[in-house]
């Protein structure tokens, strides 16, 4: 019997097994523990809710229930965070990690956050347009390269306000 026949019909004898073993997508009743902390403010704590949205450093991520245990570091970006009646808050962090564990828990960390209505766009996009003239004056290297991470944040802040 060839490797392939022995292989499918050993899947046809044992359905449930196999059923067992893959992983769907999380049901839409399915919740998710939310832990968002400051250093100083714990924003949430075990707060149920449906989904959470992050700026993960390898690109944004939405994070459900049943979602695989991950360790993510977050880039400064927007976290959204949707509750089981559809609302959703919304709040800018600088950088962090997001964890994942077994049994619906989220935890994020991060250094700073505000609630993304408290910024004003044009107070983002003016410090915005002055951390890049520092960025392309004569300043001392490590002024630029202040100056750059400075732009990067006011740029992300600018696209989290852009999708407001």
């Amino acid at each position: 019997m060839s490797a392939l026949r022995l292989l499918s019909s050993a899947v046809r004898r044992a359905p449930s097994t196999l059923a067992q073993q893959r992983r769907g997508y999380a049901e839409v009743a399915d919740k998710i523990s939310l832990s968002l902390v400051l250093p100083h403010q714990a924003i949430f704590t075990s707060k149920d809710v449906v989904q959470v949205n992050v700026a993960a450093a390898t690109g944004d991520m939405g994070i459900l229930a049943n979602h695989v245990p991950s360790i993510e570091a977050l880039r400064p970006g927007m976290i959204e965070v949707i509750d089981s009646g559809n609302s959703s808050k919304k709040w800018f962090a600088s950088g962090g990690f997001a964890t994942v564990h077994p049994g619906n828990k989220l935890t994020i960390n991060v250094v700073e956050a505000a609630p993304l209505e408290s910024f004003s766009p044009e107070a983002v996009r003016a410090n915005l347009q002055e951390a890049l003239k520092v960025v392309a004056g004569n300043g001392s290297e490590e002024d630029k390269m202040e100056a750059r991470i400075e732009a990067d944040v006011y740029e992300a802040l600018q696209h989290a306000l852009g999708s407001k």
